[in-house]
This record gives structure tokens, C-alpha cells and sequence, in this order.
């Protein structure tokens, strides 16, 4: 199936990109979500309108994730604290994203982090320190510390 992007898709492309996929991860995955378009020759006109609004947007959005950045390398770190077991550092459930993004806006004072932008490295299950990847733009990363306590 050949599909024009109109967000950016990890490990796929940018918007704008032309791109083949398997038939079930384009019907049931990006097209209900709006991450792509079915390329048709009218389609194909669209993908000129996207690329010059995301090129103006790109480097807004720039400036506006280096500033993010340097207030999130600026915190040093978030505390999250979670159910855990008694004298134990294993964790009831696990943590999450919205989680992630939760404390996130309680440590920075308000500074609000779209879920999707955050990865975790795996299931968070314990407590302890861990690092979390926060992808704010294509090419700004950060990597935010993350320390997991157990609520009494």
C-alpha cells in the first residue's frame, strides 16, 4: 500500500514522505489515526502544501525544543513516586508515559510534555534510578533521569 505521511512516524518518515507498507499497518493503523493519506495523483499535489507548512513549522519548533531542552536538562531529574510493595523495591503495575509526563509537569511548573514524545526503556517495574528518552523534535533528544520511590 503506498501512503503520504502527514506526521512523523518513528522509524518510518517525516511528513511529506511517500512511503510502502503492508496493507493492515496502513488500513488499521496509520490512516484511522490521520499519520497518512491513501497517494492518489491529488494526493500527490498535497504532499508540496505539507512539506512547505512543516518546513515553516520545523524551525519554529526548533527553537522551541532547544528551550524545552535546556529546562528539562536544568530540573536534573524527576521524582515519581508509585505503589510498591513492602520492603520491597518491586513496583504494583508499572509506570507509564502519562505517568512520566505527570511528574514531569509537577517538577517544571506546568511545563506540559505530550505522552508520545516520552520513551521508556522498557516496562518500569522497580524502583530505583532510570533514564528516559524524551524526543521533542527530529533532532532534539534528551535523556531526563528519572527516580522511582515507593509511596508510604
Amino acid at each position: 500500500m503506498k501512503l503520504i505521511l502527514t506526521a512523523d512516524v518513528s522509524g518510518l518518515g517525516a511528513p511529506g514522505d511517500v512511503v510502502e507498507v503492508k496493507d493492515g499497518y496502513g488500513r488499521n493503523y496509520l490512516l484511522p489515526r490521520g499519520l497518512a493519506i491513501v497517494a492518489t495523483r491529488g494526493a500527490q499535489k498535497q504532499i508540496q502544501v505539507i512539506t512547505r507548512a512543516q518546513d515553516t513549522r520545523r524551525v519554529r519548533d526548533l527553537d522551541h525544543a532547544k528551550e524545552i531542552k535546556a529546562k528539562l536538562e536544568g530540573l536534573g531529574g524527576v521524582t515519581l513516586t508509585a505503589k510498591a510493595a513492602a520492603g520491597s523495591t518491586k513496583l504494583f503495575g508499572s509506570i507509564t508515559t502519562a505517568d512520566v509526563a505527570a511528574a514531569v509537569k509537577k517538577s517544571a511548573g506546568g511545563l506540559t510534555l505530550d505522552k508520545r514524545a516520552i520513551e521508556l526503556p522498557g516496562h518500569i517495574k522497580t524502583t530505583g534510578k532510570h533514564s528516559v528518552t524524551v524526543r521533542l523534535h527530529p533532532e532534539v533528544t534528551v535523556a531526563l533521569p528519572l527516580v522511582v520511590t515507593a509511596a508510604e
